[in-house]
């Protein structure tokens, strides 16, 4: 049994012997005794948050640009190390943090500590397994390219500090980014890199090093400061430089036919994936059947509802034919920017949920970085920016050198009924709504440390909901839309297991997608080959069961006093941690018996 399962058993003990006493309190450290009178934080409460505040200031000072994604600004002009030494030095940091809260006596923690202490732990097993055994350092191209231009991306992209300010953060950064690919390089072992990843980060490449081309001096085009923009433009000059050095190190790896590598983690690797980042542990059989029952009950939807509206026989033909109504290129950023203030003003009108904001998202186009495997994309700022609150709603729109096939291909999934399905998703009630209540999270922790199941669950969930609340009702294309895009998750959630677990290959899986969920060629590629690196991408439909099965139970026991608004704004109050945590939560349970079972994920 995994020392993570055992502290999830202890937790269980702990709930089971303590089930009267409640917490509350913003600081997470405050309980309730069973006469209601209100109890002072525990030795251990404070030995625990001080701990917290230690792990994540050491966090931030690791992973500079993770602080400035989460609006710590303390590091800005800083870059990782990305050098095997600091890869090592950090999975030893991380297995001591492991130690340091194992042994904070649990049984004496507020019940919102006991939770927080069990997510913490779990992030860091995950952690240490991404470190240790997974390897992505090792094997991906793309995590050295992109994260270094994701770090100076989120330096331009908001206003939190000013132009200059900013800009002198970014040639500090850019100064770091040859060291850091030139240590990509030392790491990656070409017998462990799959040939796809290589493919992706190639077909990435261009535009990354694009982004240093033209929009790195756009950014800063209005800094009057021309020794700065000297020195932008010689440290600009360099990366591009070292990009393109390792864009023909990563082709010469593959003309050479050198990367060997495969992606599937397998069975013990994507189980313990699961247990440590989503909180699962369900065998992996039991997982893949439940996800081809929810794949054939969509299905069955999908059908027999084509068959009711459509004269055609053919199920894929009427499909295509709702596919084919989508704005052109040019229109398709106005075209979601357009749909979204209908889908907010339903979420207020009909009490969906609690929208704890006036502020809006912008539509923009996504960053080259990020396009070979998104089609649309939020991106929120962190808890604890202060300034600079603008999220940004990403739409992938078509590569200017694609043939009219492809790019036709590509907008069919921005049909009119994708733009409102996606923007529910994207946006109203899912993940932006989702992040405005982060100011209400209640710890650090919650604030801090999230997973899939919740977050992209909750946006999933979110689909499905509404047009069962009666957005656009009676809109039949927008229903078959919404199937769609449920059959999409149930494939990947299938994909994902079977390439990475059963054998699959890639293209098994892509003709899965295209076979089982209706999909045009490009887009089933696009989704496989994001399944070689996003392995557990079953998230979405796992959390879209979790969250409906955990609604439930908390109608049961709300009763006559049950809304749908009240169970949304309990679930997003508890910030995105994984659904057994919420469920504890909510409804006032410890963490089930399941969850401290760990024998198989070792």
């Amino acid at each position: 049994m995994s020392r993570f399962a055992l502290v999830l058993m202890a937790i269980t003990l702990s709930f089971l012997l303590n089930s009267a006493a409640m917490a509350v309190g913003v600081t997470g450290a405050e309980t309730i005794s069973p006469d209601g009178k209100q109890l002072m934080p525990s030795a251990q409460d404070n030995e625990f948050t001080g701990a917290v505040d230690a792990y994540f200031n050491q966090r931030f000072k690791d992973e500079p640009s993770w602080a400035t994604a989460q609006g710590v600004h303390d590091y800005d002009n800083v870059l990782e190390d990305f050098s095997q030494a600091a890869f090592d030095r950090h999975a030893g940091e991380e297995q001591n943090w492991l130690d340091k809260f194992e042994h904070i006596d649990e049984s004496r923690l507020s019940k919102v500590n006991k939770l927080d202490r069990a997510l913490l732990m779990s992030d860091i097993n995950s952690r240490l397994l991404a470190l240790n055994d997974t390897q992505m350092w090792r094997k991906n191209p793309d995590y050295y390219s992109s994260r270094v231009t994701s770090s100076i991306f989120d330096l331009i992209k908001r206003e939190f500090a000013p132009l200059d300010v900013r800009m002198q953060s970014v040639i500090a950064r850019e100064k770091a980014i040859p060291a850091a690919l030139d240590a990509g390089i030392k790491n990656l072992q070409p017998n462990l890199i799959p040939p796809v990843y290589a493919d992706i980060n190639l077909e990435q490449l261009p535009g990354v090093i694009d982004f240093y081309v033209t929009s790195v001096p756009l950014a800063f085009k209005d800094v009057k400061d021309a020794s700065l923009q000297e020195r932008l433009k010689s440290a600009n000059e360099a990366v591009i430089s070292a990009l393109k050095q390792y864009e023909k190190h990563v082709r010469h790896l593959v003309e050479k036919k050198e990367c060997t590598g495969a992606f599937a983690l397998g069975e013990k690797n994507f189980s313990r994936k699961l247990l440590y980042e989503e909180m699962v542990d369900e065998p992996l059989d039991k997982l893949l059947a439940d996800g081809y029952a929810e794949l054939h009950k969509q299905q069955k939807q999908f059908v027999q509802l084509a068959h009711q509206v459509s004269n055609d026989s053919s199920v894929d033909a009427y499909f295509k034919s709702i596919s084919r109504d989508h704005p052109s290129a040019d229109k398709l950023l106005p075209s979601v920017s357009g749909v979204l203030e209908e889908i907010r003003s339903f979420c207020i009108e009909h009490n969906i949920v609690t929208i704890p904001s006036e502020e809006r998202a912008k539509v923009e186009e996504t960053p080259p970085f990020d396009r070979a495997l998104t089609f649309a994309s939020m991106d929120t700022p962190g808890p604890y920016e202060s300034k600079a609150r603008q999220a940004y709603y990403y739409v992938t729109l078509p590569e200017p050198g694609w043939s009219a096939e492809k790019t036709e291909e590509h907008l069919r999934s921005y049909s009119y009924g994708d733009l409102i399905n996606t923007s529910v998703h994207e946006a109203y009630p899912g993940h932006y709504v989702q992040f405005l209540w982060s100011k209400q999270f209640p710890t650090k922790v919650r604030k801090l440390i999230g997973c899939n199941t919740n977050e992209e669950g909750w946006a999933h969930y979110c689909e499905q909901m509404m047009l069962d609340e009666g957005l656009r009702r009676g809109d039949s294309s927008l229903r078959m839309v919404q199937l769609h895009d449920a059959l999409l998750r149930c494939c990947r959630y299938i994909v994902g297991i079977q390439m990475h677990t059963k054998g699959m290959t890639v293209d098994e899986g892509i003709a899965f997608f295209m076979k089982e969920g209706y999909m045009e060629r490009a887009n089933a590629e696009r989704e496989t080959r994001r399944g070689t690196m996003d392995p557990t991408y079953l998230y979405y439909t796992l959390g879209k069961m979790q969250i409906l099965a955990l609604r439930d139970d908390y109608k049961k026991m709300a009763g006559a006093h049950y809304s749908i608004k009240q169970f949304h704004d309990d679930f997003l109050g508890c910030g995105f941690p994984p659904i057994r945590i919420v469920r504890a939560d909510l409804l006032n349970q410890p963490l089930t018996e399941e969850a401290s079972k760990g024998d198989n994920h070792n």
